[in-house]
């Protein structure tokens, strides 16, 4: 019998890095995101992906041999690598999963193009541990790591507030669907950036530093929820960028490509060069398309 399972994208909207300091993370789940098909076969793992544009990129024949001897100190060096990885770890937290003597097809399918960054990872943890049926933050713990943000937006039709707590997350639903939404756009930069020395500076800060930076992203991440006004919200996102800017010894986007722009620009997720969040009109979007930058997403279309 088929099974299916669908795990949603996601996009920081404030807290980067300071979640894992125990900041509260302000995310959206995407409209895009990804799909994962089970069937019947006759021996052996069938693994099959596709990309957005319904391209297959992964294709691989695995034997339950690979998922059983797999051992937890192993570094996964290559896809194929990562996903008996994943699939051994499913197996370790439940082991009735992948016990059956007939064969599995699985078909995973994106939404969006990979180098977005909108989630390929997470939402593969997520739907991988629906199928086993095991805890997806146990499970992102024995492959990729992180803070977990990602599978909160994963599961959920709504925005999340999410703090990591000792155990496991604490994650509050909530809503974001502002009066002014048709005044946020995200826009994709293509300018994948190592990360690296921004994370050393970062994690270098003296804990006093860091806590204070902490506390005060935290309020800016409820303000923005609660924000009735444009204006208010703009204010917001200024002071978002310095704090975590002064933190990754990085400027601003906004300072580095775009000062003449009138509205605000948001980095997002970890400052890497992937999505930014700007506010203004549909007519100031010419603004980016003029610069290269041609894909530009309304808010409405992009959340959930």
């Amino acid at each position: 019998m088929e099974k299916h399972f669908h795990s949603n994208g996601k996009l920081f909207i404030s807290g980067e890095y300071l979640v894992l300091d125990g900041a509260l993370a302000f995310a959206i789940p995407t409209g895009y995101g990804q799909s994962l098909t089970v069937n019947p076969h006759e021996n052996g793992i069938i693994w099959q992906s596709y990309d957005h544009q319904g391209k297959l990129w992964l294709d691989f024949d695995l034997a339950y041999a690979e998922i059983k001897s797999w051992k937890e100190t192993n570094s996964p060096n290559n896809p194929r690598e990562r996903l008996i990885q994943i699939l051994a770890s499913a197996k370790t937290l439940n082991p009735d999963f992948l016990n059956q003597e007939e064969g599995v097809k699985v078909e995973t399918r994106l939404d969006f193009p990979q180098d977005w960054g909108l989630g390929t990872s997470s939402t593969l943890i997520n739907n991988v541990a629906n199928w086993a049926e095991v805890n997806p933050y146990k499970l992102l713990a024995r492959t990729f790591g992180g803070s977990g943000y990602d599978l909160a937006c994963a599961e959920s039709d709504t925005a999340v507030f999410y703090t990591m707590t000792p155990g496991h997350p604490h994650i509050e639903h909530t809503v974001f669907k502002p009066s002014f939404s048709d005044h946020i756009f995200f826009i994709y930069l293509n300018q994948k950036q190592n990360s690296r020395d921004a994370i050393a500076h970062y994690r270098n800060q003296p804990k006093e530093k860091l806590a204070k930076a902490v506390a005060k992203v935290t309020r800016i991440g409820h303000a923005m929820q609660q924000c009735e006004n444009l204006g208010a919200f703009e204010e917001l996102v200024c002071r978002h960028e310095e704090i975590v800017g002064q933190l990754l010894n990085i400027t601003p986007i906004k300072l580095r490509l775009f000062n003449d722009y009138t509205g605000s620009v948001k980095s997002l997720g970890g400052w890497g060069g992937d999505f930014i969040m700007v506010t203004g009109s549909k007519n100031q979007m010419e603004y980016f398309k003029n610069k290269g930058y041609t894909t530009i997403i309304p808010f409405n279309n992009m959340a959930k």
